[in-house]
């Protein structure tokens, strides 16, 4: 099976690769690699929410940043396959790098960017499994609450 068929089967549409937002690419190629951009959180053109993921009023849930981290992920498909050619040359998953900017007493990260590695195992199956990093930040860009960097491998 295809990826663009597993992609159907589940019902995911690939959104447009979002715009950077400064001075860079969404994603590059290099070799059998191709490196995304920190993807953020958007969809159809803006992010869902912006803020600190922690407990408490004010701050982001960390179920909602994890859904979030989702679909950075699915930002990170679409900026990876339009940079190869179309989705079906991106073979599996090697490397996800997630941030959250978190409130300092926040210690779920991994839970939050399980978000992101559960929806690449779910779209690329055992292809999916990857390294990985979740670290807790102070900010990220735009506010947003989530950024993920994937590396994939490709046909």
């Amino acid at each position: 099976m295809t990826l663009s068929q597993r992609l159907a089967d589940l019902g995911i549409d690939l959104p447009e690769v979002v715009p950077p937002v400064a001075a860079y690419v969404p994603a590059k190629q290099h070799g059998d690699l191709v490196y995304t951009a920190g993807q953020l959180p958007f969809i159809a053109g803006a992010l869902p929410a912006t803020g600190k993921v922690g407990d408490g009023h004010g701050l982001v849930p960390a179920a909602d940043a994890q859904t979030y981290a989702r679909q950075c992920a699915l930002n990170a498909i679409a900026a990876a396959a339009a940079a190869v050619g179309g989705v079906d040359n991106l073979t599996g998953v090697l490397k996800v790098t997630g941030f959250v900017a978190s409130v300092p007493e926040f210690t779920g990260q991994p839970g939050v960017i399980n978000g992101a590695s559960e929806f690449l195992g779910e779209v690329f199956g055992d292809s999916g499994r990857h390294a990985r990093s979740a670290v807790g930040v102070p900010v990220l860009p735009l506010d947003s609450p989530v950024e993920v960097e994937v590396v994939f491998t490709v046909a």
